[in-house]
């Protein structure tokens, strides 16, 4: 029996994964978890054969979560699944440990590929950002300015392009005001910005929210 976690916030997603995976697979049983702690919390009680893993969760960036699982559970499989282009966060996903990555944006079809490839043991990308991923190896463009970022350097971007303020970035990522300043002040220099305005704008522009 193929046993599989998915994490997300969203309870109607959860129960859209779960029917479009349990029409496909019939040897298989699904948990979930609301958020990156209970996650982790979790794959120490239990085995998995995969997590299905969103990026955007309440306390712990799903890139965070995902170095922590892998720190725990090296073996594991995960598939992050997100709102976000892939772009900007499947390599970084990749690079952290994840099996694939697509978005929510993709057809249940390309999820059931996603999972078989994965629970065979191999890795998974859309063939159209497959295809991407070669032309720019080919043609070596310049990156975006964000593409250049840390993890968490972006992170802190994203939620300055949601409107937090510093005070709740620094609450949700445990870590001090001065801190989130200073990324702040960081992710302003590399990209070439002026203030928190026009980097609301850049963000919404780069399709950088969730």
């Amino acid at each position: 029996m193929i046993n599989v976690i998915i994490v997300d916030d969203h309870p109607v997603v959860i129960k859209g994964l779960k029917e479009i995976i349990l029409e496909n697979f019939s040897n298989l049983t699904i948990d979930d978890a609301s958020s990156g702690h209970e996650l982790l919390e979790k794959i120490q009680k239990v085995k998995y054969d995969l997590v299905i893993l969103d990026i955007s969760l309440p306390d712990i960036n799903g890139l965070e979560v995902l170095k922590e699982v892998k720190k725990r559970q090296p073996r594991l499989s995960v598939l992050i699944i997100s709102m976000y282009p892939e772009n900007d966060y499947a390599i970084r996903a990749i690079k952290a440990g994840a099996k694939g990555y697509i978005t929510k944006r993709s057809a249940p079809d390309e999820l059931i590929l996603a999972m078989r490839k994965i629970l065979s043991g191999k890795r998974y990308v859309s063939p159209t950002f497959l295809e991407q991923m070669i032309f720019d190896f080919e043609e070596e463009p310049e990156k975006s300015p964000h593409q250049k970022l840390s993890d968490r350097e972006l992170q802190v971007m994203c939620l300055l392009g949601k409107g937090k303020c510093i005070k709740e970035i620094a609450y949700h990522l445990h870590l001090s005001v001065n801190t989130v300043r200073t990324y702040r002040a960081r992710v302003l220099e590399k990209i070439g910005l002026k203030g928190t305005n026009e980097l609301i704008h850049y963000v919404i522009k780069h399709g950088l929210t969730d």
